[in-house]
């Protein structure tokens, strides 16, 4: 079984949480909270606990980026940047988050324009589990002055394969999203054809076959959907080296908000 139909094989199962812990408000559904958590909202990059409830508690920690600035500008509504890291990244050192994607140059970028949140997954194997993800969404446009039109996602192998499947189950949430060195389940592929998506790979990537992300792109396409796709013909499993430091994903990302994803 290759990587990525172990990774896809896993989201059709049913998953339970894996973390335990309190957030600031109230998950939607059936989950409460207790406590209002205080997050010191330093400019920067840093490090934040996050906890809730769902069913049961769960909780996690992730990388909070304030841009500088943030806070002599209390009235400024700000875009966030949700960036889901690959399976080597996985477990408690939070550290292992900056070695790829934007948590990676974020501490030399204080003009970075998002709030970008980078959440760890405690276990490769179950991947970012989805109700937890919902948790800290929720608590960060709850706590932060995030502007609800303009929320993105983007994330890598692992990530990027729960990109696509987060975007799929949590819809009217995300403005655009930016899978990499991915694909997902073509069964669900017309959930996706309201959210505006670039899609990158490497023609040689023999992590998740090329021809699999492709496929993905092709059903979303035949849906109706919006997405593109860039390939880097030398490239292996490591498209996001190129994808991440590119300014145009960012004016991408920018140029599109959730607002108008819903008018068409």
């Amino acid at each position: 079984m290759t990587p990525f139909k172990a990774s896809l094989e896993r989201h059709t199962k049913s998953r339970t949480c894996i973390w335990t812990a309190s957030l600031l408000g109230c998950f939607l559904l059936a989950a409460s909270c207790a406590g209002v958590p205080q997050w010191p909202l330093a400019e920067g990059q840093h490090t934040q606990k996050f906890s809730g409830e769902y069913r049961s508690a769960v909780s996690g920690q992730f990388l909070l980026y304030l841009p500088k600035g943030f806070s002599e500008r209390p009235a400024v509504k700000y875009p966030l940047l949700i960036f889901l890291h690959g399976s080597g990244e996985s477990g408690t050192d939070i550290n292992k988050v900056k070695v790829n994607g934007p948590p990676k140059f974020l501490d030399t970028r204080p003009d970075f324009p998002f709030i970008v949140a980078s959440p760890q997954a405690a276990d490769a194997d179950v991947g970012f589990d989805l109700a937890v993800m919902n948790v800290l969404l929720d608590q960060l446009l709850q706590n932060l002055p995030i502007d609800k039109d303009r929320v993105y996602l983007t994330g890598l192998s692992m990530g990027g394969i729960d990109a696509y499947k987060w975007a799929g189950e949590r819809p009217g949430t995300f403005a655009a999203i930016a899978p990499i060195s991915a694909a997902g389940n073509i069964y669900d592929a017309c959930k996706l054809r309201h959210v505006p998506i670039w899609a990158f790979h490497g023609g040689k990537d023999e992590n998740v076959k090329t021809a699999d992300g492709q496929a993905m792109v092709d059903a979303i396409k035949a849906c109706g959907g919006d997405i593109k796709l860039t390939i880097y013909p030398e490239l292996g499993h490591s498209a996001w080296e190129p994808a991440y430091v590119d300014p145009a994903l960012y004016e991408w990302f920018l140029s599109h908000r959730l607002s108008n994803a819903a008018a068409k």
